[in-house]
């Protein structure tokens, strides 16, 4: 580095080199000079050539000197505008480092906004989802609990009578069925609803052939799944048979039964994949209905009831018309008399108007006595006559 007027320079800058070799060439010439003005001495002759040279040679130098002069100042000028460009150039870095500066405040304000909001609704969402995982905890604990029940016969047969209970409860009045009725060979059924007859009462009976039907689902090969179909048939024949030897007495019951299965799925496979099962139980008079098809045979039969009561209460009925009919005759007979004694008024107020009529014209004759002469047994007033004194 090397400082000319103030100003700083590195040494592999092109000018300064140039600078250095003006110099380097100055420096050689003085040398030349020397050298020759000691060899002036020695010959005469020589003297004025070499003079006429380091004329030359000084002009040159003189060049030289005002070449770097003009040099200097040029570099002058050059470190100016270069100092005044990086000025310029700070001041727009500046400016431009304020503006990035500012987006980036924005950006990150935004960014924090939007953070903030989405770590809210995610906040929200995992409230949700721990809601839901409780609600599926608690439902996978009951989903066990009847799993725990439908794998016990005792119990899965307590879950097919309570079911059952609940839709005769809200499809029939009270009075109409008795659970767990016992009949007159000792036999509970499930549910007897009192029919008048015909066709009397009927029962309803609930089975639940879980482990056949489980069976069959687990099937995984052909020989699994004949064997399933064997199982289940087995089952259902058995209970078919059941119902009809138990729970259809004549002269008691009705001719028929139902067999209450408290499982869509299992009805539905019985009609897809086994109708000759359910055609078994129409030629034993045991007809298989699911939860869907109980409900609406339990409101057929609730409209077969209410038309037998009303069958019953026809009687009645016909008295409380005939009464009924008594007392609109004794109406009319009221209105009658009461028609009676409104003409009767009629002609009362008709009388009195006439009455009223004939004292207001009394009353106007009275008005006018001085002039005219009062006359009772005529219509119409007189004038009396003025007599002489």
């Amino acid at each position: 580095m090397i400082t000319i007027y103030g100003q700083t320079y590195a040494l592999d800058d092109p000018v300064v080199l140039a600078v250095l070799g003006a110099a380097g060439l100055v420096l050689l010439l003085f040398v030349l000079l020397i050298v020759t003005l000691r060899a002036a001495s020695r010959s005469a002759k020589m003297t004025e050539p070499m003079t006429y040279h380091l004329s030359q040679l000084g002009n040159r130098v003189q060049s030289l000197s005002e070449g770097q002069e003009r040099l200097a100042g040029g570099l002058t000028h050059v470190s100016e505008a270069q100092a005044s460009s990086q000025t310029k150039v700070l001041h727009l870095m500046e400016q431009r480092l304020a503006e990035v500066s500012r987006g980036m405040n924005e950006s990150l304000h935004g960014t924090a906004t939007r953070t903030a909001r989405s770590l809210g609704e995610l906040q929200q969402r995992l409230e949700t989802i721990d809601k839901a995982q409780a609600n599926i905890e608690k439902l996978s604990g009951n989903v066990l609990g009847l799993q725990d029940i439908l794998s016990n016969k005792q119990t899965r047969g307590a879950f097919g009578e309570i079911q059952l209970n609940d839709l005769v409860r809200k499809a029939m009045p009270p009075d109409a069925f008795t659970m767990q009725a016992t009949l007159s060979n000792g036999r509970r059924a499930d549910c007897l609803i009192h029919l008048p007859n015909p066709p009397g009462p009927i029962v309803i009976d609930s089975k639940f052939p879980l482990e056949a039907y489980e069976m069959l689902r687990r099937a995984e090969n052909q020989s699994q799944l004949i064997e399933a179909q064997r199982s289940l048939r087995i089952a259902v024949r058995s209970h078919i048979k059941a119902i009809s030897e138990k729970y259809i007495l004549e002269g008691e019951t009705a001719d028929g039964a139902l067999m209450f299965l408290p499982s869509e799925a299992v009805y539905a496979e019985l009609h897809a994949n086994f109708p000759e099962l359910v055609r078994e139980g129409f030629d034993a008079r045991v007809w298989i209905v699911s939860p869907t098809t109980c409900m609406a045979t339990l409101n057929t039969m609730r409209a077969v009831l209410k038309d037998a009561r009303m069958r019953e209460q026809a009687g009645a009925i016909r008295a409380t018309l005939r009464q009924l009919h008594r007392d609109v005759e004794l109406v009319v007979e009221r209105v009658g008399k009461l028609e009676t004694h409104f003409q009767q008024a009629r002609a009362d107020i008709e009388g009195i108007g006439t009455a009223a009529e004939r004292a207001g014209k009394r009353a106007a004759k009275l008005d006018n006595f001085d002039f005219e002469e009062l006359a009772p047994d005529e219509d119409g007033p007189r004038v009396v006559p003025l007599k002489k004194p």
